[in-house]
């Protein structure tokens, strides 16, 4: 597929600005917005009533929860929780095993988590709070965080203590894809739960939970061509031993409700909605636009959808890591391989050279480039003790509608520019 094609329906990529910080967040289709605008103008309504714009509404917030379902493959609608952000969804998932700790002593013994370092911030933090409340923490440092040594290091972590394992799918700063089904295999070889952070991954590869055997698995939708709204995902099993925080009068097995406190975004599930046309362009069909049959898409239609989407960004990623290679000072932190094993989010340091000014010399001048930690401040003082984190490293991350043509010319710049102290 041409990727002007894909391009015509970005209308933000007419700028003149090179969206090179899509791990940040990425571009919408116009779908998105057509179907966001549309929510407010014709069915802007609560739930629950009997008139027409309130049925239309629920039906929005209903597809919307059936399409997040077999975008991963979840078991089924009910096992998908909506919310603002992934930090918000995973912070409730840690009160939720915090509060089932205390009500029941740690009964089964089961009283200790294992939680790696070297993820954002959000599926860390949290997770370490909790040896506040009388869980054991044991953090999972081991490096780098690839191949089966990665899983196997994980061995010593775990024993019939263990209540979950908690991981990234891939690392914001190192861009390498996680054996995650071989940690999953182990960990419940121990009876434990696993918690997986799906954000840096669900940009680049089709979900499939039930494939890997994750209990639970969040992403944000922002990052993934839609609204700025997060999914997690767990397994009837995981959700049973949990009681969501919404009111005490909703019956703790009303999923995902007791799970979405005050609700989920209405427009946002419209939002969510209006990416299927996109979706069905990339998987070979029409594109359906507003007033089309609103039948959610299958789960076919969404793998070859992303088949064609990490098929452009196989090309990206070589061009991007081969260009970065051959200029002198350069230093990409994590893995140099541009295969499937890794994705094209590539952090770099130039030598002598400050990442800020580096950045935002290119954001002068068009190369939407950024600096920083990421969130991902503990594995940045692990990896790079030297630097200054807050100055961290610069990141330049693609997805399936950059062109070729724009990378080469991100590359051509730190090739001429890089060198800014």
């Amino acid at each position: 597929m041409d990727v002007q094609q894909i391009r015509s329906w970005f209308p933000s990529l007419d700028s003149p600005t090179v969206f090179l910080d899509n791990a940040g967040g990425s571009q919408v289709p116009r779908g998105v917005a057509e179907a966001v605008a549309n929510y407010y103008q014709q069915s802007y309504a609560q739930l629950g009533g009997s008139y027409r714009e309130s049925q239309i509404a629920v039906k929005t917030v209903a597809d919307a929860h059936v399409l997040m379902a077999r975008w991963c493959n979840a078991h089924s609608e009910a096992n998908v929780i909506l919310g603002p952000s992934d930090t918000a969804l995973t912070r409730m998932l840690t009160d939720a095993y915090i509060d089932a700790g205390v009500a029941n002593g740690f009964a089964d013994g089961r009283d200790e988590i294992v939680v790696s370092p070297h993820g954002h911030e959000s599926n860390v933090g949290p997770w370490v709070r909790m040896g506040k409340f009388g869980w054991k923490v044991k953090l999972w440092n081991d490096l780098p965080v690839a191949g089966e040594a990665y899983a196997k290091s994980l061995e010593p972590l775990i024993s019939s203590r263990t209540r979950l394992v908690v991981f990234p799918h891939v690392s914001n700063i190192l861009g390498s894809v996680i054996n995650a089904k071989s940690i999953i295999q182990r960990a419940h070889a121990v009876g434990a739960r696993v918690v997986v952070d799906g954000v840096a991954y669900a940009p680049h590869r089709a979900l499939d939970i039930r494939a890997l055997g994750a209990d639970w698995y969040s992403w944000s939708t922002y990052k993934v061509m839609g609204p700025h709204m997060a999914v997690l995902a767990g397994t009837p099993e995981a959700m049973g031993e949990v009681t969501g925080p919404n009111h005490y009068f909703i019956d703790p097995k009303t999923w995902p409700k007791k799970f979405e406190l005050g609700g989920v975004s209405h427009e946002g599930c419209a939002g969510l909605l209006g990416v299927q046309a996109y979706m069905r362009f990339l998987a070979g069909g029409q594109g359906l636009g507003p007033g089309a049959p609103d039948q959610v898409i299958d789960r076919g239609t969404i793998e070859r959808a992303w088949a064609e989407m990490e098929r452009h960004e196989l090309v990206l990623q070589k061009t991007l890591i081969d260009g970065l290679r051959a200029i002198p000072g350069i230093r990409i932190i994590g893995p140099v391989e541009t295969d499937e094993t890794r994705v094209p989010t590539v952090c770099f340091v130039v030598e002598g050279a400050s990442s800020k000014a580096v950045a935002e010399k290119a954001n002068r001048e068009g190369l939407a480039m950024r600096f920083g930690h990421f969130y991902s401040l503990r594995l940045l003082k692990t990896v790079l003790p030297e630097r200054d984190p807050e100055d961290g490293v610069v990141r330049i991350s693609l997805v399936h509608y950059n062109t070729v043509e724009e990378v080469e010319r991100a590359v051509e710049w730190v090739r001429v520019h890089g060198h800014l102290k």
